[in-house]
């Protein structure tokens, strides 16, 4: 397998520009990780790429022409690697790799000294860019639309889900009361999206990325980390340069539960899909599990409250 993806990153490099001159034959590629799509190291004397083919299906749910433009965007803002090469039709996309970085995981997340504050920098500083990008991520309107993909497709929703999907209109009534201005976000940051050099995080991967309210970015990182309480205030204190208000931390908690009810969705149609990256349907019932976990303890209808009544 390993072998038929290397010959396949190598064949589409004869017809992208920035490799124009190069014998695709003589530049090292290594395979990279990626859940959904096929990601390459290509080398070639001092130079190095990265190299990105989309993933079967993906062009269900991915706008390959919004995610260049807010990959671009967000290179501009000094968090991500400038892009070289994005074809909207195809999905394929060069990028400058980044040397001498660790991509991340939750198990680094939790043994690099300073990267959940680093990470928390690397959002505000994109946050507070004027980066504008072309897509709005609405949580409820993505749910929506992922079950309508859902409905074509043979597989099952986790006992439930309707039901939390019910019980979440009061987290839609408190974020709507006083929403936050749309801010540029990356919206799904897994953890194997960022590459920490040890000074500094960079932040990859804009294919779910829109104008959001910031503090999903945060809430979704916590939960892709699988962060204790001690890391969260290391990233939320880096983001904020101190405490937050109690509606910003409310939102921070409440987009934990949410971002696990909208994923379970995706992993449903990677699971009906068959992709072969992981296990998918226990990807989703166990999200799912976690986030009617959160919704029943006691302190969530407190920060719901306290993003409900706003800033104080």
């Amino acid at each position: 397998m390993n072998h038929e993806t290397i010959s396949k990153a190598r064949d589409t490099l004869k017809h992208i520009p920035v490799f124009g001159g190069i014998d695709a034959g003589s530049v090292d590629i290594e395979r990279l990780g990626g859940l959904t799509n096929l990601v390459f190291r290509i080398g070639f004397g001092d130079d190095a790429w990265c190299l990105r083919l989309p993933g079967a299906g993906t062009e269900e749910y991915i706008d390959r022409a919004n995610e260049a433009q807010a990959a671009r965007e967000a290179a501009r803002a000094g968090v991500s690697p400038e892009v070289l090469y994005a074809d909207p039709d195809s999905g394929i996309m060069v990028t400058r790799f980044i040397e001498g970085t660790e991509t991340m995981t939750p198990d680094t997340f939790k043994t690099r000294t300073g990267a959940p504050g680093r990470a928390g920098k690397a959002f505000r500083k994109l946050h507070a860019s004027d980066a504008t990008f072309i897509f709005r991520f609405e949580l409820f309107a993505m749910i929506d639309d992922y079950l309508g993909i859902l409905s074509g497709k043979t597989v099952d929703l986790p006992d439930g889900y309707h039901d939390v999907l019910e019980e979440s209109e009061i987290v839609r009534r408190a974020l709507n009361a006083h929403p936050l201005p749309g801010s540029a976000c990356h919206c799904d940051p897994l953890c194997e999206n960022f590459l920490d050099t040890g000074d500094r995080m960079w932040i990859v991967d804009w294919e779910y990325s829109g104008m959001n309210d910031p503090m999903w970015d945060l809430g979704d990182l916590s939960v892709e980390a699988g962060m204790d309480s001690v890391q969260d205030e290391e990233m939320i204190r880096a983001y904020f340069g101190g405490d937050p208000r109690p509606d910003e931390r409310g939102r921070i908690v409440i987009y934990k539960a949410m971002c696990d009810l909208l994923w379970t969705l995706w992993g449903l149609i990677q699971h009906a899909n068959s992709n072969p990256a992981e296990d998918f349907w226990a990807y989703s019932t166990g999200r799912f599990a976690r986030c009617k976990a959160l919704m029943a303890t006691a302190d969530f209808p407190r920060h719901v409250a306290a993003v409900a009544h706003g800033p104080s």
